[in-house]
């Protein structure tokens, strides 16, 4: 494609609402993915009703896609939609997606839908979305759901849990989570340093500069930042 068709390309008008709202009826599903995300810049109020049109569709993909836009175009509607969602609908992946979209929205209303599905999902992708949002929505209640996460047979889940507490600057987890710096897999050992950052006690500094010297850089680096993070937060000395 040469500059010229490029700049074309630029040039060309946004879709109206009108537009947009039309595309997504479509019978071809590549028109309709498009439409839904042309929704990006469109403002929440305007975008959601839209976004509505495709919660049912006959794509999972397309219905994944539209229950990440709830989550992060937020109006008064969009919560009890996704609770909805997560607590009825037969398809894990877009349980689990609701799950996903509710800890966009921030909304520590979710606690308890969020805590449901991790105590009565029977998927883990479904448990795991959920520890991820019981972090992201930094409700403190989420510690006992999130120390018993850590006991998970499921390491992703384990994963979660660790991010999980350090989102919610849960400081009584230290002690509980130290013992995954040891742990086999190396992406649990960079949760684990990145958790540590938000937790500023001595044990996790002293953890950290063991991390630091972790054989998988990842890992170390993700010690050496939230090592920085402790030092500019005033802890020097362990």
């Amino acid at each position: 494609m040469d500059v010229s068709s490029n700049s074309a390309l630029n040039q060309m008008p946004t879709p109206s609402i009108e537009e947009i709202s039309t595309q997504l009826e479509s019978p071809n599903l590549r028109d309709r993915m498009v439409a839904l995300a042309s929704l990006r810049d469109v403002p929440a109020e305007d975008a959601v009703p839209l976004i509505k049109k495709v919660l049912d569709d006959d794509s999972l993909q397309l219905r994944s896609m539209a229950i990440f836009a709830l989550g992060v175009k937020p109006t008064p509607e969009c919560y009890p939609i996704l609770v909805k969602i997560l607590e009825t609908d037969p398809d894990y992946g877009i349980r689990a997606d609701a799950a996903g979209a509710l800890g966009y929205l921030g909304d520590t209303r979710a606690f308890e839908a969020l805590s449901r599905a991790f105590y009565e999902d029977t998927d883990w992708l479904v448990r795991f979305s959920a520890a991820v949002s019981l972090g992201n929505i930094k409700d403190s209640r989420a510690r006992e759901i999130l120390y018993k996460a850590l006991e998970s047979e499921e390491v992703v889940i384990q994963q979660a849990a660790i991010a999980a507490l350090g989102e919610i600057k849960d400081i009584n987890a230290v002690d509980r989570i130290l013992r995954f710096a040891q742990a086999e897999d190396w992406l649990v050992r960079q949760r684990l340093a990145e958790a540590l950052g938000h937790l500023p006690t001595p044990k996790s500094l002293s953890a950290l500069k063991y991390l630091e010297k972790d054989g998988h850089p990842h890992v170390a680096e993700a010690a050496r930042v939230s090592l920085k993070r402790l030092e500019e937060a005033g802890m020097t000395n362990v």
